[in-house]
């Protein structure tokens, strides 16, 4: 078991930054990689980015350049760097964790979102 605690949200202007973090606990040793996703009201959640244990990273087309996942495994953190926030990020954001089970298995762990808002 997993358990993703996320802060940093709240209200944005647009064009401004804002700083997710997300904290890790329990079975963290078997964490695969860490990321974030988001979701809006009526549609499904979507990937923006993660980072994996050997360092390498995924962004989404949607955000790549503006987002940035960095993890600081001493701390099992994950941050989400928004840069160039747009009014159509505002979403609940989500921190996910994909944890290794057996010799194959991958679970996914999910924090209880954070709402982001960003203002025109």
């Amino acid at each position: 078991q997993v358990q993703l605690v996320e802060s940093g949200g709240g209200l944005a202007q647009s064009g401004g930054s804002l700083t997710l973090s997300c904290t890790a606990s329990g079975n963290t040793f078997s964490i695969d990689s860490l990321g974030w996703f988001r979701q809006t009201p009526g549609s499904e959640r979507e990937v923006l980015g993660r980072e994996y244990t050997d360092g390498g990273h995924y962004y989404a087309d949607s955000v790549k350049g503006r987002f940035t996942v960095s993890r600081d495994s001493a701390k099992n953190k994950v941050y989400l760097q928004m840069n160039s926030l747009k009014p159509e990020d505002t979403a609940v954001y989500y921190c996910n964790a994909v944890v290794l089970v057996g010799d194959s298995g991958l679970v996914n762990y999910w924090g209880q979102g954070t709402q982001v808002t960003i203002s025109s």
